[in-house]
């Protein structure tokens, strides 16, 4: 009789390899099936990577803080297709509508973001999540990576709506030096797990997962994204583009929870593998954030070569150091920039908005996901 720590599990029999004429006479029956004994899964015995426990078997939890912020992403449910996107269109085609300054931004910002998900996607889906060994945490990496593809599908619906000339658009990770260099500071981190003969369980790969992290959560979505996004929610408050600034607002919301669960990803593995956090290590991360506020500032500097709805490139340089202080403190680290403030305050708001009480008037669908958004 089997104890309360273990479990019955069936042994996969390979029909192919059974005779076809054997089961016509009735020779092969249930009992080919043999039952297997498993210890059941074990609290303790979880890790985020290299665990031992079975993946398939997302309880008893461990990581509630995962489970949470999975149950949150899902509550927060959005489609670009609930967004009218006529004052934008009318705005766009107005000769009179925007500048040329406005409207290079708004250029510059979908030829970054229109790959940028999709980089972000294919990082997890290929990469990321195998290496995870923890469910509630593959759980919210599976909602991550939909989202991620919600994304860029939004990106694609104002490039279609606005009338945009697509080649233009979806190459300039490519043909725009700004936008290229980002990507490819990036790509290096995705080709190593993505690699199929990549393996945690070293020191090694280990930190080389680790790092891949913290690029991802910290600099990738918590940096390289910020200045795109002060851009158009400044459109958006100036009342322009307001389609467009939704959309936007929602992405920002989206990849502000991506960046806290990596905080938190990153945070656990630390604590479960303290021998990962060396000195090296971290001088090696810290020149890895001040690589990617140079290159953010250098995006800054390219889509606003001059002033433009208040804002001009250096007002990003302060806001780049605050906010990559903010993620190095999050992690662990010491400030690289000291004594740097928030020149954007109102990007808090924006942050921390709740879908619910901030749909425009111009709302085209009645949406609701699961009967969890109050719309009193």
């Amino acid at each position: 009789m089997n104890t309360a720590e273990e479990i019955i599990t069936p042994k996969i029999v390979n029909l192919d390899s059974v005779n076809s004429d054997s089961m016509s006479q009735g020779s092969f029956s249930q009992d080919s099936f043999v039952p297997t004994v498993q210890s059941r899964v074990s609290i303790v015995d979880k890790r985020i990577i290299n665990g031992k426990t079975d993946v398939n078997q997302l309880v008893p939890f461990k990581y509630n803080w995962a489970w949470e912020k999975y149950l949150a992403s899902c509550a927060n449910h959005w489609m670009p297709q609930e967004v009218n996107m006529q004052r934008d269109i009318e705005l766009w085609k107005s000769p009179n509508g925007l500048t040329d300054d406005e409207r290079m931004i708004v250029k510059r910002n979908l030829g970054f973001f229109v790959t940028a998900d999709s980089l972000a996607a294919n990082n997890i889906v290929l990469g990321t999540y195998r290496q995870i060994t923890a469910p509630e945490c593959r759980q919210f990496l599976l909602r991550q990576a939909f989202e991620e593809a919600i994304h860029t599908h939004a990106y694609q619906y104002i490039v279609e709506s606005l009338g945009l000339d697509e080649a233009e658009i979806f190459n300039a990770y490519h043909e725009v030096s700004s936008i290229a260099n980002k990507d490819q500071f990036l790509i290096p981190f995705i080709d190593t797990l993505t690699d199929p003969t990549f393996k945690t369980g070293t020191l090694d790969s280990d930190q080389k997962l680790l790092k891949s992290l913290i690029v991802f959560a910290c600099i990738m979505e918590g940096l390289f994204f910020y200045v795109g996004f002060v851009q158009i929610l400044a459109l958006g408050r100036q009342n322009k583009m307001t389609g467009s600034a939704e959309q936007y607002q929602y992405i920002l919301r989206d990849e502000s929870m991506h960046c806290n669960f990596g905080i938190d990803l990153i945070n656990t593995i630390k604590l479960e593998n303290p021998h990962l956090w060396t000195s090296d290590f971290k001088a090696e991360v810290v020149e890895l954030f001040r690589k990617g506020v140079d290159l953010e500032y250098e995006y800054a500097e390219d889509t606003m070569p001059r002033g433009v709805l208040g804002l001009n490139a250096s007002m990003f340089k302060e806001y780049l150091r605050f906010i990559c202080n903010r993620r190095m403190q999050q992690i662990g680290l010491d400030p690289l920039f000291p004594n740097t403030n928030n020149p954007f305050p109102w990007m808090s708001e924006m942050i921390d908005l709740k879908k619910e009480k901030n749909f425009f008037e111009t709302r085209v669908t009645e949406y609701q996901s699961g009967g969890v958004l109050d719309w009193d």
